[in-house]
């Protein structure tokens, strides 16, 4: 979509096209847009409150210091091999019994806020924060405050056997309401005439924070930005959201464009970004 106006729209089949795609880590971001509109309205105080807030078991712990700033960007300090000897995948957590003690008895390893590390954790106990500070599960809040107003009709979010709803990678929607996700982050939050999330979140949370992974960019706050050989940020700017399997926000300001793959691409999760860069020349 470019200008509002969408410019090509191409799907595998009629099937494909209107059926509950999973979006995977794509799910992260639209967390990120939550969290803005909570804070906007008063429910959740600040990003630099302390977890402990909502977690007491943690306030005398090595976590006591972790605030949800550092959950946006995947900076909380505790051990996290998500993208190393967990293969991409946090299986450890998805098979534990309860997935928030599985992360609060992660061990410590750096002081929280200096260093990123790809985290599925993070997301999901901004989901359960979520959830406390507003009294509905994040499915609802987001059904509230985000799908009904962008017209996302048809949707399905999964929940840990807790009733936290997933905010990692628990999100299936069709195709095309990528497209609205993105154009909303493109419009900085506004929405037929109404401000859903607040611009300054919009550009606040896709502003790089740290940089960990070369071959995918710099990491904002549960956005990506993407990066050349340099590590720095590309020109146009460009940010996005990236799902394992294929799954792509891409929003390109300057431009006034946002370009969005629901893919299956389980052994190929990266070529949709292969030809997006090639298309941007960047």
């Amino acid at each position: 979509m470019q200008h509002g106006r969408t410019l090509l729209s191409y799907a595998r089949n009629n099937q494909s096209a209107h059926k509950l795609h999973k979006i995977n880590s794509v799910t992260k971001s639209v967390v990120s847009l939550l969290i803005g509109i909570a804070v906007e309205r008063g429910e959740i105080a600040s990003i630099r409150q302390p977890i402990a807030d909502y977690f007491p078991e943690v306030r005398h712990s090595d976590k006591a210091d972790v605030t949800l700033e550092h959950l946006l960007t995947m900076a909380p300090g505790w051990e996290w091999p998500e993208m190393g000897d967990w293969g991409g995948r946090p299986f450890p957590m998805i098979n534990s019994m309860d997935w928030v003690r599985f992360i609060f008895d992660r061990p410590m390893t750096h002081k929280p806020g200096t260093r990123m590390a790809y985290d599925s954790g993070s997301s999901h106990l901004l989901s359960a924060i979520l959830q406390q500070a507003t009294g509905l599960t994040t499915s609802a809040y987001a059904e509230q405050h985000l799908f009904h107003p962008l017209g996302i009709e048809r949707y399905r979010w999964y929940a840990d056997s807790n009733n936290i709803v997933i905010g990692g990678f628990g999100l299936e929607v069709v195709g095309p309401d990528l497209a609205k996700l993105g154009l909303l982050a493109l419009r900085n939050g506004q929405w037929n005439g109404k401000q859903l999330v607040p611009s300054a979140w919009i550009e606040a949370t896709t502003e790089p924070r740290h940089h960990t992974y070369d071959h995918i960019g710099s990491y904002a706050s549960h956005w990506w930005v993407m990066t050349d050989e340099r590590r720095n940020p590309v020109c146009p700017r460009i940010y996005f959201a990236m799902g394992y399997g294929g799954q792509y926000i891409f929003v390109v300001p300057d431009l006034e464009l946002v370009v969005t793959f629901a893919s299956t691409l389980y052994k190929s999760t990266f070529l949709p970004m292969r030809l997006f860069r090639e298309m941007m020349d960047v």
